[in-house]
């Protein structure tokens, strides 16, 4: 028999999906509303902690350390010499390891310093003006802490009388009045010694030498225009034996002493080389203001030349001969007795830099941008070539004698005519300047003055 269907139970069935369907719409509609929120705040807060991370690093950045945790420093060095240079340097550091140069920017200074020897005053607003770009370069936070420093060379100790000391007494009012750190000693004129020092700092610096202090020596030789410089690192102990008093040096850089050899030659700087070759004094004008003939020159040359402030009357002599024979035997006689040279240095690394590698670019033995090795005997057959030529090819006068003094000069020295160097203006795209070498050094008894004040 076939059952009737209840109609109560119909109507409730009628009703009660209905609201099941409502229910189950509003259990929807807030679990949706509920994971929204939820995802939000989520959001909302990684936002948040990643802003915040982001301020803290901004913050410790402010305080001197990166976000790997390594401390960063800034330094500048004028350099001095008879041009001048603003050097600042950004040093990056973590404790227990040696800095590394993170950053370089340099600013010429126009004319070079010395040209203001007559009117100090005159200097003021082209170092404030140099000034003003180490501000830019350099985060406000970090002035306090960045150390200030100009170092004369040997190029200022050849102004007569008290000019230099006027002129580095100006310096450093200007550099007192700077946001920067200053210290009593920020000006003054280096010694030979300490320019080979820097330098040779500055090479093994570069090469990361001061990173395996055990690796193969690497040394410089640098030639200037008042002076020049030899600084190595000794191996052999008859070395330290017979070396001239005052050539031995123990520089202390990142709690290691290096016991350097390191001469210096004041008066053997191309410039003043020029002068003594061509019989004059330094310092000292020519008397009754007459020139200077010499067979050392292309003979059609007659010019005006101007050193330590005196311009000198030189001219060539018409009638010479044989002109690098004369030119090799007049160097010979300023260099006599004037050097001193070890057996030791014959098989070690040398870099070259300055006039050994600006001339050795002007005559095609090295890449002028790249630079190069050489042996000590090309200056010598290029010497010939050039004073042999100087007759037919008069545009470069003083090229005989410049080549002729820098053979001569690294023979005295102790180097065979078969010694390679290098010549370098750079290394790893930073120049081999003594000025990183000697703001390195600076830095580094800052912080060794601070340790022993603790």
């Amino acid at each position: 028999m076939r059952k009737i269907p209840n109609n109560g139970n119909l109507k409730m069935m009628k009703v009660e999906y209905p609201l099941r369907l409502f229910v189950c719409l509003l259990i929807c509609i807030a679990y949706i509303k509920w994971h929204w929120v939820s995802t939000t705040r989520a959001f909302f807060s990684i936002t948040e902690a990643a802003t915040g991370d982001h301020r803290r690093q901004q913050t410790q950045n402010l305080l001197g350390m990166t976000a790997c945790g390594h401390k960063v420093f800034y330094g500048i060095m004028f350099d001095a010499g008879s041009t001048g240079t603003m050097h600042i340097f950004q040093f990056t550091w973590q404790p227990g390891g040696t800095p590394t140069l993170t950053h370089e920017a340099f600013q010429a200074l126009q004319p070079g310093l010395s040209a203001y020897a007559d009117d100090v005053e005159k200097s003021t607003p082209d170092i404030q003006e140099l000034l003003y770009v180490a501000e830019q370069e350099i985060p406000f936070d970090f002035w306090k802490t960045t150390p200030l420093v100009l170092k004369a060379t040997a190029g200022l100790h050849l102004l007569p009388g008290e000019k230099a000391q006027n002129l580095l007494q100006k310096v450093k009012e200007v550099f007192k009045a700077s946001p920067f750190l200053v210290g009593d000693d920020c000006v003054s004129i280096m010694n030979g010694t300490d320019e080979g020092i820097s330098a040779w700092i500055t090479i093994y610096f570069l090469t990361h030498s001061l990173k395996s202090p055990g690796s193969s020596s690497v040394d410089m030789l640098d030639l200037g225009r008042g002076s020049t410089q030899i600084t190595f690192l000794p191996r052999v102990e008859g070395t330290l034996q017979t070396s001239p008093p005052g050539c031995l040096t123990s520089p202390q850089i990142f709690n290691r002493t290096y016991k350097l050899y390191s001469d210096s030659y004041l008066g053997l700087g191309l410039m003043s080389a020029w002068l003594a070759i061509l019989g004059g004094t330094e310092g000292k004008p020519v008397e009754d203001g007459r020139e200077l003939v010499k067979p050392y020159l292309s003979p059609s040359f007659k010019g005006k030349w101007e050193h330590a402030e005196i311009t000198y009357r030189i001219s060539g002599l018409k009638a010479a001969v044989n002109l690098n024979q004369l030119c090799a035997h007049r160097v010979s006689e300023v260099l006599k007795n004037k050097v001193h040279s070890t057996e030791e240095m014959k098989d070690m690394e040398f870099h070259a830099f300055s006039y050994y590698y600006d001339l050795a670019a002007n005559v095609g033995l090295i890449d002028v941008e790249k630079g190069g090795s050489l042996v000590v005997g090309d200056f010598e057959i290029v010497a010939n070539y050039v004073c042999q030529t100087a007759v037919t090819q008069p545009q470069k006068p003083l090229m005989c004698m410049d080549l002729t003094y820098i053979s001569l000069l690294l023979q005295e020295f102790g180097f065979p005519r078969n010694k390679v160097l290098k010549l370098t203006q750079k290394i790893n795209n930073v120049e081999t300047s003594w000025a990183l070498g000697a703001i390195f050094h600076y830095i580094d008894s800052l912080n060794g003055q601070k340790s022993r004040a603790l």
